[in-house]
């Protein structure tokens, strides 16, 4: 928990930087808003974010840096493969069924990378295993959990992050 912190600590350190910095940009005076120049502010800072880790297969969620949730996964298994990187919540789909994979159930969907989405699963004893097609699979209640706050705050306002 104390490397969460320290991690939390740095992002509110660096945003504060970007933020002094453009306001230094304009000289910090009001002299350039006389001369109708404003400065250019960065977009507001992702609120929901997804860190999803492969090697440990864990999810971490924080809403506004503030940790809300550490839930065992499933990525993708041998011969599949889970997308790394960082995303944008690309759609949501409260009930969704895999045109690919047999109907398979996935219930409570974010979408990220085309059809790779972060969703329910019911073969819980696989949680925390490399076994999916691709997909991140949680519990349903944590898909839940997490399709909720992704529609309460926004698709723009998502990020999903998957490392090694």
């Amino acid at each position: 928990m104390q490397i969460l912190n320290v991690q939390i600590y740095i992002r509110r350190v660096l945003l504060g930087l970007v933020v002094l910095a453009a306001f230094l940009g304009t000289g910090g005076s009001a002299l350039a808003a006389r001369h109708h120049q404003h400065p250019k502010i960065p977009p507001p800072p992702p609120i929901v974010v997804a860190q999803i880790n492969v090697s440990s297969q864990n999810l971490f969620l924080t809403v506004n840096g503030w940790p809300v949730g550490y839930w065992a996964v499933s990525t993708a298994g041998i011969g599949y493969h889970t997308p790394r990187g960082t995303f944008q919540a690309q759609r949501l789909a409260k009930v969704w069924f895999s045109k690919k994979y047999d109907n398979s159930p996935m219930p409570n969907s974010v979408f990220f990378d085309g059809g790779i989405a972060i969703h329910g699963t019911y073969h819980l004893k696989a949680l925390g295993r490399p076994v999916s097609h691709g997909c991140v699979r949680l519990a349903p209640e944590n898909a839940e959990r997490l399709y909720d706050l992704v529609e309460q705050y926004g698709r723009s306002r998502t990020r999903i992050i998957v490392t090694d």
